[in-house]
């Protein structure tokens, strides 16, 4: 870290072994991600709890090149639980910010888009034509929020492709 770790508390008084605790938890965040250019930690008690007593808060910023990456878990009534669970988010999101950084983050394709080509709704089925003239079949049971009723001929869908017992076939079928 180029600026040292600053921690903050507020309505608590740390102890040394606390304090210990959080200075080699944002060590271990520093050799995972080394460039951590501030790190600050608030750790709070803010106020008591009538039937769940004292709760305690543990609020990370990290400022990493070209963001600033917060992490706020919910209050736990144990401080070294609290410490723990906030240190493990802030390492998952440093993790997913150099994921990003780096272009590993996965991109979903698009589902395709088709055209309801012919519809038996007696049988319970029908085709779709894909944008490169392919015809599908697809179920009643393929049609998601119970729209099988309400399909006509020429109505766009988006749909999931999976091959049936007899070809390729639409697993999933939803209306646009």
């Amino acid at each position: 870290m180029e600026i040292p770790l600053q921690i903050t508390n507020r309505s608590i008084k740390l102890s040394n072994a606390l304090e210990s605790e959080i200075r080699k938890r944002a060590e271990k965040l520093d050799k995972f991600y080394s460039r951590i250019t501030r790190c600050k930690v608030v750790v709070e008690s803010p106020h008591r709890h009538s039937h769940q007593g004292k709760r305690y808060n543990v609020q990370i910023v990290m400022t990493v090149p070209g963001a600033e990456l917060v992490v706020k878990r919910n209050p736990h009534e144990d401080l070294y639980v609290a410490i723990r669970d906030s240190f493990n988010a802030a390492r998952r999101q440093l993790e997913d910010y150099s994921k990003r950084q780096r272009g590993d983050v996965k991109q979903h394709e698009e589902t395709p888009v088709a055209v309801i080509s012919a519809l038996f709704s007696d049988k319970g089925y029908g085709f779709i034509t894909t944008s490169d003239n392919h015809d599908i079949y697809f179920h009643r049971n393929s049609v998601l929020n119970s729209d099988f009723d309400h399909l006509e001929p020429g109505m766009k869908v988006r749909y999931t492709e999976g091959e049936g017992e007899k070809g390729p076939q639409a697993t999933t079928v939803t209306v646009l």
